[in-house]
């Protein structure tokens, strides 16, 4: 009997919690919603520590932390949400922590695929930016299996980097960006007529590079830039993450650690978000 009663006073709570979660984000829901949200997942190694659990435990309780903003941007209406979860500096971190961290992550990839995840009840497509060819095999396997099961999801986007910094992503822009160019230069001066006086005109006209040759190249490239960036525990810092994307973007960097992060900080925010939309979006038109 008193589990009977017990178990139904915590669905009467959780059902309370989700209507009222649920009427805040329809009294946002008055201002500019944000389209994008990326975050820097900061201090699962000092939440851990604070905690005196295991390292891997802080990293677990990430990712619950992760999949409820998940599920809250999703619930607001936020189309794209990207992640920053391994950086190709983090390479350089113990042999043992990275290994740790690859067989993590192909756990976890492969646990956004469960049938009762967030990513299927949300119909979230799920996009893998970087340089994955440096990341092991199984890692790899894991990226494609889980691309290739959401790519007929429709309703918003995650985009999680890995093996990712920005000045990586710049330069691989470019390197592909003259590689493109290149290509076409020596297609044209293929089927040029040799008789033709305007070529080198042409090519002059035609085969400079510009920014959104640039920017088409990006890995970042299949979303728009991201209206807020969130970095947890305080720290101030882009660390090499979406260096060119962020030029228009309100940076919030809550003192709470990726794995305590809750529904206020988020609602914080978006509030300061559309307090700050009219700036924002006048600075965008200057451009």
């Amino acid at each position: 009997m008193l589990k009977t009663i017990d178990g139904l006073a915590r669905r009467l709570v959780g059902s309370s919690l989700v209507n009222m979660r649920r009427f805040l984000f329809r009294i946002l829901s008055v201002g500019p919603i944000p389209n994008h949200i990326a975050f820097i997942l900061d201090g699962h190694r000092r939440y851990a520590k604070q905690r005196n659990i295991a390292e891997g435990n802080g990293h677990r309780a990430g990712f619950l932390a992760l999949m409820s903003m998940l599920k809250y941007c999703y619930e607001l209406g936020v189309k794209y949400m990207t992640i920053y979860v391994f950086s190709i500096d983090n390479f350089k971190r113990r042999p043992e922590e990275v290994r740790f961290l690859m067989d993590l992550m192909m756990e976890k990839i492969e646990g956004l695929l469960k049938q009762e995840s967030v990513i299927n009840e949300y119909g979230v497509r799920i996009h893998f930016v970087g340089n994955l060819n440096l990341l092991d095999e199984p890692v790899r396997v894991a990226v494609e299996k889980a691309t290739q099961a959401t790519a007929n999801n429709t309703k918003s986007n995650l985009l999680i980097c890995m093996a990712y910094t920005s000045s990586d992503e710049i330069v691989h822009a470019v390197k592909a960006s003259c590689q493109e160019k290149w290509n076409e230069i020596q297609q044209l001066n293929a089927n040029q007529s040799p008789n033709a006086v305007t070529a080198g005109e042409k090519l002059e006209r035609d085969h400079f590079i510009y920014l959104v040759d640039i920017e088409r190249h990006t890995y970042m490239g299949l979303a728009p830039e991201p209206d807020i960036l969130i970095r947890t525990s305080g720290t101030s810092r882009l660390s090499n993450f979406l260096l060119w994307q962020t030029t228009n973007c309100l940076l919030y960097s809550p003192k709470v650690l990726f794995p305590a992060i809750g529904l206020r900080h988020l609602l914080w925010a978006v509030l300061n978000f559309q307090r700050v939309y009219p700036h924002l979006e006048k600075e965008k038109k200057q451009l």
